[in-house]
């Protein structure tokens, strides 16, 4: 399946104990970057990243997630007694040396820190499970925009593919005529220097020479194959990431059409390579968005 590297989905989930909101972005990366935002989950988040990691093979995935905590059994509020009463007896005893009168309130006394603690408690096995699920639930929705976006660049690339092999047509139309170009023009050539004296046999050897210099078959048949080699792994059956080998492929392809456009004489075969070059400078920055 032909995946893009970019998505977005924001979900929210409420559980007797639990309400959690869960952001995920995904974006273009050579391998796969992990970013979790939210409280520390401790062994859950590399149990998030376990799951996420057999769904999304490459890119960057950020996700922000927000847990709200709803059963009172959920947190832990502690009273340090102890600190309290020798603090109150402290400042009695203060008081008292000053000559001054005690008056504190408990709203003062509770202001002071660390009286009072207020911490949440271990998430429940029940807990670490639901929000596993909803961290599930939101990545379906990341995996079905990636797989949109990634038919939508499919099929800009065959478009792409098919404008290639139709200038490819044209070149090797073209490139079938320049035998006959090249004797008209040595013929030519030969006349306009009053240099008459060349046999037929010497012709035919002298555009044979020019032939084999300016001789495209070769990157023809190689840009053919860098072709199928793409469209095949563009078939929707190919279940692998495709992206790196699509790079790679896209490469080879300018590669072989600088190639080409190098040794091209004839203007028009010239102009179609430059048509090619465009394409294929578009295939580039389409597969890098894929995974």
């Amino acid at each position: 399946m032909i995946r893009s590297m970019t998505g977005f989905a924001e979900k929210s989930f409420n559980s007797s104990n639990l309400k959690v909101k869960i952001f995920i972005k995904t974006l273009n990366h050579r391998f796969f970057d992990w970013v979790l935002k939210g409280p520390g989950l401790g062994e859950l988040e590399n149990q998030l990243r376990m799951a996420c990691q057999k769904k999304i093979l490459r890119g960057r995935v950020e996700i922000q997630m927000e847990i709200d905590f709803l059963s009172p059994d959920s947190w832990q509020f502690t009273i340090n007694r102890g600190l309290l009463n020798k603090m109150v007896s402290e400042l009695k005893s203060l008081a008292a040396e000053a000559s001054l009168p005690f008056n504190l309130t408990l709203d003062q006394l509770l202001r002071l820190p660390p009286i009072i603690s207020i911490n949440q408690r271990e998430l429940t096995r029940g807990d670490k499970n639901f929000i596993l699920a909803a961290f599930d639930e939101t990545l379906q929705e990341i995996i079905k925009q990636r797989e949109k976006e990634g038919r939508e660049i499919s099929r800009q690339l065959h478009r792409h593919l098919g404008r290639i092999r139709k200038s490819l047509a044209v070149i090797e139309s073209l490139f079938k005529k320049q035998p006959d170009e090249l004797r008209q023009k040595l013929v030519k050539k030969l006349k306009d220097l009053n240099h008459n004296s060349l046999s037929e046999d010497r012709l035919s050897e002298e555009v044979a020479y020019l032939m084999q210099k300016f001789d495209v078959v070769e990157e023809i048949n190689r840009l053919k194959s860098h072709l199928k080699a793409v469209a095949e792994l563009l078939d929707p059956g190919v279940d692998e990431p495709v992206g790196k080998k699509l790079d790679f492929l896209a490469q080879e392809l300018s590669r072989e059409a600088n190639t080409l456009n190098a040794k091209a004489q004839d203007p028009d075969i010239i102009k179609h390579c430059l048509l090619i070059k465009n394409e294929i400078e578009s295939i580039r920055q389409q597969v890098q968005n894929l995974e």
